[in-house]
C-alpha cells in the first residue's frame, strides 16, 4: 500500500496535571498552526475522550510525521505521546475497476 497520509494520535500521559500542560498550550497551538500553514497537518480534531488530539498529516512516512511531532512543545516536555498509523488509498476499490491483483488471470 502506498502511504499518502499519517494519522497521528496525541495522548496526554497519565499523571500529567492539566495545570502543567496548560502552561505550554499557547506555544503548542502556535506550533500546530505552523504545521497546518506549511501543509503538514491537513485536519485536526479533539479526541472525544478528552485525552488529546488527532492530526491527519500530509506525510509520506511515519518517520517524517514523528520528526515533525517531536518538535511540538507537549512532546518535547514529555507530557504527550503519539501513536502513528500510515494511511493510503482504499485498495479493494481496484476490484470495481477490474484491475485487482490476480483478477486479470481469471478473465
Amino acid at each position: 500500500m502506498k502511504t499518502t497520509r499519517i494519522l497521528a494520535i496525541l495522548t496526554i500521559k497519565p499523571g500529567v496535571q492539566r495545570s502543567e500542560f496548560a502552561k505550554l498550550m499557547p506555544d503548542e497551538v502556535k506550533a500546530t498552526v505552523r504545521l497546518y500553514l506549511e501543509g503538514k497537518i491537513s485536519e485536526w480534531y479533539a479526541r472525544g475522550d478528552g485525552k488529546g488530539v488527532v492530526f491527519l498529516m500530509d506525510c509520506a512516512t511515519v518517520d517524517e510525521a514523528k520528526a515533525l511531532t517531536a518538535e511540538l512543545p507537549l512532546d518535547k516536555a514529555g507530557y504527550a505521546e503519539f501513536t502513528f498509523m500510515p494511511l493510503g488509498p482504499l485498495t479493494p476499490l481496484h476490484w470495481l475497476l477490474g484491475d485487482a491483483p490476480g483478477q486479470a488471470a481469471a478473465k
